[in-house]
């Protein structure tokens, strides 16, 4: 019996078309599944805490995977951008002051903020300290170039308003106002006026002489004149769209892998790290209402 060619045909492209569908389908099986897309945190954060934070970051995105995207700059100043873009999952204010301004306005959870380590006040000169300035009211000197942090947005600027006004008499007050050449946006931008030679001395932080301290000198404030022990406080932003993920990368600075970073800067992991450097016991934290004289206009 002689077979009929269409059928034969037929059934040869049925074959065909089977077997092409299931190679395509093999296919489909063996391409690779795409990788989930990389989780990410937006941190806003006063610069107070910049040289640490960015290595910390960087050592929890090796460790996690984790992107880790930092805003640095004055604390109030990046408090303003995270309310005005309505993201962010983390704020990190350089002091307690601006972060009770955040918890205030409800642009942070409370019951989230830590306390990641503890700042003191001091005078940083250039290293070698060519102007011999030995105290606060050295700084009045005439024809001296100092600056401070902008007090309106810098929380270190702040201090230093809130030093000069307790304790310098009105004379040495204009005589300060006369040599101060510059208000800076940022501490990293006050200690970059030191280490870039923009400024004789500055009023900020003990630490900044360990960001630099090729060309950055601590010179310590009389400890009566330090009115209370600064801290940089971490809180969750209520713009988070991943709380856990931003829970979990405060766990890590907090975690001795993440206190080693800001150890190596040597940032004061107690209240009582800060009083044994003094040499005296001092209030920790608060607030600070800067006069409306030193605010720019």
């Amino acid at each position: 019996m002689v077979s009929n060619p269409r059928r034969l045909a037929s059934g040869k492209m049925a074959g065909i078309s089977l077997a092409l569908i299931g190679i395509a389908l093999v296919s489909l099986l063996l391409l690779p599944v795409p990788a989930k897309a990389q989780e990410k945190l937006l941190v806003f954060a006063g610069a107070a805490s910049k040289p640490p934070t960015e290595e910390a970051a960087a050592l929890y995105e090796k460790k996690t995977g984790t992107k880790v995207e930092l805003v640095f700059g004055g604390s109030g100043y990046v408090l303003s951008q995270m309310k005005l873009a309505k993201q962010g999952d983390i704020y990190f204010p350089g002091s307690s002051d601006f972060m009770e301004i955040a918890k205030k306005n409800g642009d942070v959870f409370p019951d989230s903020e830590k306390i990641i380590v503890y700042l003191v006040p001091a005078i940083n000169v250039q290293k070698g300290n060519p102007h011999n300035i030995k105290n606060l009211v050295d700084l009045t000197k005439p024809g001296l170039k100092v600056a401070i942090a902008n007090p309106e947005g810098v929380c270190v600027g702040a201090y230093a308003v809130e030093i000069i006004e307790k304790e310098l008499t009105k004379e040495q007050k204009e005589a300060f106002q006369k040599n101060l050449v510059n208000y800076t946006g940022s501490c990293e931008k006050t200690a970059t006026a030191i280490s870039l030679k923009q400024a004789d001395a500055v009023i900020g932080w003990r630490v900044f002489e360990h960001w630099d301290p090729e060309r950055i000198q601590t010179v310590p404030l009389d400890p009566a004149q330090i009115p209370r022990v600064g801290y940089i406080p971490i809180a969750i932003s209520q713009f988070t769209k991943n709380r856990k993920a931003a829970q979990e990368f405060i766990d890590f600075l907090l975690s001795p892998e993440g206190r080693a970073v800001f150890s190596k800067y040597r940032y004061f992991a107690t209240p009582e790290e800060a009083f044994a450097w003094m040499g005296v016991q001092k209030p920790v934290g608060g607030e600070y209402t800067v006069p409306a004289e030193w605010l720019k206009k």
